[in-house]
């Protein structure tokens, strides 16, 4: 199994090498804002503390299904994870119309509905 494992890691492209390194770098950086150990990182990824040391430096590439469980614990988009621009951050404020559309499409069929009949009958008041 080593040698899968090794030849898989010989075959990391050079961008491969520069896109790993950043992201090790940014997992470490946020970590250490959490103050949190590699040790107790790695145990919430149910990893070894030297495998999560050979992810931030970049060595060994970080798994995608682990980009999620990251995100989450320090509260970034997985975007913003892998060094892509948030544009949900960086963008306008959401008029308040759009945040309230937003949350009723969130509500359960019978809601939306209601909802949909309460505006329609505001709506036809306010045409005539």
């Amino acid at each position: 199994m080593s040698s899968i494992i090794y030849q898989y890691r010989m075959k990391m492209t050079e961008d491969d090498k520069d896109f790993f390194a950043t992201l090790g770098q940014h997992i470490a950086q946020l970590r250490k804002s959490q103050s949190m150990t590699q040790g107790q990182l790695a145990e919430y990824l149910g990893i070894s503390q030297q495998h999560m040391a050979s992810f931030e430096k970049g060595i060994r590439k970080i798994p995608a299904s682990m980009l999620p469980m990251l995100a989450k614990l320090y509260g970034v988009s997985t975007d913003e994870l892998v060094g892509l621009k948030d544009t949900a951050a960086k963008r306008e404020p959401m008029p308040k119309l759009q945040r309230q559309i937003e949350q009723v499409a969130l509500l359960p069929k019978a809601k939306q509905r209601f909802v949909s009949e309460m505006l329609e009958t505001v709506i036809q008041q306010g045409v005539h």
